[in-house]
């Protein structure tokens, strides 16, 4: 059997066993802050509430830095032994569920893609385990994490590749802090496409900047998943279908909780086959504070409101909301916000239907032209549509349907956070939601509706050029010079 005939084969091994991902949040520890060869580590932050978000903030980390929070994902347990952290990554084949309606087989870490975020503190020393449970051999690398080269986990380069069935060892120290990421680095192409990815956040031991209130992190992917597929085509290069924040498309995705003033922190990471992605945010603007390559000079900084999280890359983004709402977070490529869209398809806007309609009515009672008038509402279209897909499809927001899946989620910012329901919609006070204009109001500002739209524009004319006398033309001298022979 050749390599890609792997790709259709199941692992027979399940995440049985393992933790859920309520009990990895739950069993998540941060011992050791102090020096890694301490032999007494820091007493472990204990949460006072069993929901993340609350976890997230309990579990607070030096000059009191609150824990990560991940949107539809969970951090990685970690133990303390001898003063070296210690965790397991079980990298599998898995049903993924991108939204209600698409279901597909994706390889992963622990049950989860994008796996469990690896949370440490700048110093600590890492002790980590990795078992292949897939058909094939892989690897681990530490994208942007400074370390010993045999650590780097480049499969031919710096090591063997981790055979299946096998479990291996990785050892090395976090010596800067920063946001950055692990994946497969054996069969890049199959292995990432399928969804063998994860984001790694190392606290510095110094607070830098102002301390914040909220970190989140949101890791972007792309996805080919043909309409009725079990697995995404590893194969593509193009023609991204299904887009996701950490393994989820809209509206699957959970919202992103924080209180009005508070500052807040997003770590974005990419590590999708092919695509940069703008992420764009609503109702304010943030700072690029870090990279993968370090934290970035205020000097430097400036303020933004979409920001370009490049393939292979990270960028960390912080800001004060100063508005309550539930604002859109997004990937402002317009295709990455729509789900299992069709390409090659005629451009039918425009196009006046009735006669189409007439003819094919005769032989297609059911016959219906789509895309004359453009694409909207599309979603709540109930059409029959092949099993295990989700084309065009949104979700419902409080006031109609949302025409946008994929890379979107929403920020939720609300005036007391802690009792803020995370499934409840904004109630915008009175006269602040745009509603339809009565006549008196549009008489009073003098707008006509009935007017066109387009008005014809006074085009100027050219300016006159004044007139030249004709030019005298010179008198011959001499008789006419004669042909030369040809």
């Amino acid at each position: 059997m050749d390599r890609r005939s792997f790709l259709q084969v199941g692992s027979a091994a399940t995440a049985a066993g393992l933790m859920t991902r309520a009990e990895r949040v739950d069993a998540q520890t941060h011992e050791g802050h102090g020096a890694p060869a301490a032999a007494t580590p820091t007493p472990t932050p204990t949460a006072t509430s069993t929901s993340p978000r609350a976890a997230a903030i309990a579990r607070r980390f030096p000059a009191g830095q609150p824990g990560v929070t991940v949107p539809n994902g969970a951090t990685l347990p970690l133990r303390v032994v001898d003063g070296v952290k210690v965790g397991h990554l079980v990298v599998e084949s898995f049903p993924n569920e991108f939204s209600p309606e698409l279901t597909a087989e994706v390889w992963g870490y622990n049950g989860t893609t994008p796996g469990p975020v690896i949370e440490l503190v700048e110093g600590d020393r890492l002790r980590m385990y990795v078992t292949n449970r897939l058909p094939e051999p892989t690897t681990v690398h530490w994208h942007g994490i400074v370390l010993p080269n045999g650590m780097d986990g480049v499969s031919g380069l710096t090591q063997r590749p981790i055979p299946p069935g096998e479990t291996w060892m990785y050892e090395f120290t976090l010596r800067h802090p920063g946001t950055f990421m692990y994946h497969s680095h054996f069969d890049e192409m199959t292995q990432i496409a399928l969804g063998a990815v994860g984001m790694i956040v190392v606290h510095p031991r110094q607070a830098r900047g102002p301390r914040v209130d909220r970190d989140f992190v949101l890791m972007a992917h792309e996805w080919k998943i043909e309409a009725g597929a079990r697995r995404p085509d590893p194969n593509a290069m193009n023609d991204f279908n299904v887009l996701t924040f950490n393994g989820k498309a809209f509206p699957s995705t959970a919202p992103l909780m924080v209180g009005k003033g508070e500052r807040v922190r997003i770590r974005l990471g990419n590590l999708g086959p092919m695509d940069h992605h703008p992420i764009h945010l609503h109702g304010l603007w943030f700072h690029v504070t870090a990279t993968d390559g370090g934290y970035v000079p205020v000097s430097a900084q400036r303020p933004e409101t979409t920001v370009l999280v490049p393939v292979g890359a990270t960028r960390v983004i912080e800001f004060v909301p100063p508005e309550s709402g539930d604002w859109a977070v997004h990937c402002h490529m317009t295709h990455h916000v729509m789900m299992q869209m069709a390409h090659g398809l005629p451009n039918m806007v425009g196009m006046n239907p009735r006669t189409l309609e007439r003819r094919m009515s005769r032989v297609m009672p059911e016959f219906m032209t789509m895309g004359h008038t453009g694409m909207g509402g599309m979603g709540e279209m109930r059409m029959e549509i092949p099993p295990n897909s989700a084309p065009m499809r949104g979700g419902m927001g409080q006031h109609s349907y949302i025409d946008m899946g994929g890379m979107f989620t929403v920020l939720k910012v609300r005036d007391d956070v802690s009792t803020a329901d995370p499934a409840g919609w904004y109630q915008a006070p009175a006269g602040t939601v745009p509603a339809a204009a009565d006549e008196a109001r549009l008489r009073a500002d003098g707008i006509d509706r009935c007017a066109p739209g387009r008005r014809e524009m006074a085009v100027p004319s050219a300016p006159t050029r004044p007139s030249r006398p004709p030019l005298a033309r010179p008198e011959r001298q001499g008789a006419p010079r004669a042909r030369p022979h040809r």
